[in-house]
């Protein structure tokens, strides 16, 4: 069964967010706060394929249970709920571990879509060790990329990676040298029918540069190329 988590104080949107996830064939678990949605993932023993967690809600807010859960699985599927006047916030959520946001008010279409996406990622990833052969790697100077369990290491150390990054960093290493437009990077990694903006490329691979680089504000491997995008250098 398809699992999604829903953690949101407002009653009615809660519940508007719900019927919609159900009536696409998600089993649906609901908590009006971070605390409860932490715990509900706890006693699922981490059965849970997607979350939408709202930014503000009371004990715990959508970003700290965004970082928790992550913490918990790097494979979640983690969607935050954000106001249109929450753009610091919507950046935050995405450097502590967010696949995407989706600001409110939204359209039931846009959600099934955001929702969809990062359910057929998540069902990816659990996939892939059955789909790929265990030579699949890429070996590009320090780093090795391994497609059969989707990691990256660096001088051996393995780099813990979302699954967006990993993709992120697959599309890179299958292109070494090419200049990555940013349009293609967001259609790559978060399909061509992604309703959101661009900069969500741009904020992960900020958080790339923080895990990858030595010196994250001088990359030497991820490097932006200006008026296009960025490139893998080795």
């Amino acid at each position: 069964m398809k699992t999604v988590l829903v953690a949101e104080d407002e009653v009615s949107i809660r519940d508007f967010i719900v019927i919609n996830l159900r009536r696409s064939g998600y089993e649906v678990l609901e908590a009006g706060d971070g605390v409860e949605a932490l715990k509900i993932y706890d006693e699922r023993n981490g059965d849970v394929d997607v979350a939408l967690l709202d930014i503000m809600m009371p004990q715990m807010d959508g970003l700290e249970c965004c970082k928790q859960l992550r913490a918990r699985s790097p494979f979640l599927g983690i969607i935050m709920l954000t106001a249109r006047t929450q753009e610091m916030d919507k950046v935050t959520g995405l450097l502590v571990g967010a696949d995407d946001y989706v600001t409110k008010p939204f359209s039931p279409s846009e959600l099934m879509a955001r929702v969809d996406v990062i359910y057929r990622r998540v069902m990816m990833s659990k996939t892939s060790s059955a789909d790929k052969a265990p030579e699949d790697t890429i070996t590009l100077g320090e780093f090795v990329l391994n497609s059969r369990n989707r990691t990256l290491t660096k001088k051996g150390a393995l780099i813990d990676l979302t699954q967006v990054e990993f993709q992120i960093m697959e599309y890179f290493f299958q292109n070494p040298g090419a200049a990555l437009d940013r349009t293609d990077i967001l259609n790559r990694v978060w399909g061509d029918s992604y309703f959101g903006e661009e900069k969500i490329v741009d904020v992960n691979i900020r958080r790339l540069r923080m895990k990858i680089e030595e010196e994250p504000s001088s990359p030497k491997h991820l490097v932006t190329i200006w008026g296009i995008g960025y490139k893998w250098v080795v």
